[in-house]
């Protein structure tokens, strides 16, 4: 019977299983608590999705300001050419015509007096 093991050795190899198996429980339950519930795991999802949406709105907001403030910078080029077309109409009524109708006046006076 030198190949039976000892009633004590018996009851160290069950001892150490028993501590083998305690530390595996324990490093179980540690990975355990790492995880999040399904639940949890919903509400952040719902979260994120919110947070992005939001993002998303946002950025949809600042692209809209930004094609309003273009459309009003085109429109205030627009009306500074209008302007500028209609400054250069004032110049020729306003001192061009004049100085015509004075030239014709003395033109046609000239003839006038000479016939």
């Amino acid at each position: 019977m030198p190949n039976d093991p000892t009633l004590g050795e018996v009851m160290r190899r069950l001892d150490d299983v028993r501590q083998d198996l305690k530390e595996d429980l324990r490093e179980l339950g540690t990975r355990l608590d790492g995880k999040v519930s399904m639940e949890r795991y919903e509400l952040e999802k719902l979260a994120r999705d919110d947070a992005q949406r939001l993002l998303a709105d946002r950025v949809a907001a600042i692209e809209a300001a930004r094609e309003t403030e273009q459309e009003q910078k085109r429109a205030e080029a627009q009306k500074l050419t209008d302007r500028r077309a209609a400054d250069r109409r004032l110049v020729l009524t306003a001192l061009v015509a004049p100085v015509l109708l004075l030239l014709l006046t003395v033109y046609i006076q000239t003839r006038g007096a000479g016939a």
